[in-house]
């Protein structure tokens, strides 16, 4: 279960969404650091998420691949910058693999899992390169999609 709690966005380029998840933040965490958690809720359904390679390191690489329904995949590559466990993760598409500057950086994503009394309050800035970056995001979907996502996130988490 989830309920919606406002963190105002610091600038012009950012997208925030934060929930209040009723599970400990150790399990909000791993479901995002542990690939076969992760691939079960990250994308919106009927996406998918056939697979994700995760290593979860300062400079570690991520790629993880949604799938629409109509067999498209969509793979999304990214370098982990800050990882603080069941506290914080940073990533970005900036980068691939092995500090690799991406062809077009579009986002770079700060989660945090703050304890509130066994519940954990989980908050997704997404900050963008560019104002334009920002709004094609929003255009495609973000509230929507990020929340769907996050209660999917909630209900896998509720069961582990």
């Amino acid at each position: 279960m989830t309920s919606s709690v406002q963190a105002p966005s610091v600038s012009d380029r950012e997208l925030v969404l934060t929930r209040l998840i009723d599970a400990p933040r150790e399990k909000v965490y791993r479901a995002w650091t542990e690939a076969e958690l992760l691939k079960q809720w990250f994308a919106p359904l009927p996406y998918t998420t056939p697979s994700a390679t995760l290593d979860v390191r300062p400079g570690g690489a991520n790629v993880i691949v949604m799938r629409g329904p109509d067999g498209n995949e969509f793979p999304n590559a990214g370098v982990y910058l800050e990882v603080v466990k069941n506290e914080r993760l940073v990533f970005t598409d900036a980068y691939t693999k092995a500090w690799e500057p991406s062809q077009k950086p579009f986002m770079t994503v700060i989660l945090t899992f703050e304890d509130v009394g066994g519940k954990t309050k989980y908050t997704a800035r997404v900050r963008h390169w560019t104002v334009a970056d920002r709004e094609a995001h929003e255009k495609m979907g973000f509230h929507q999609g990020w929340g769907q996502c996050a209660d999917q996130l909630a209900a896998l988490v509720a069961k582990l």
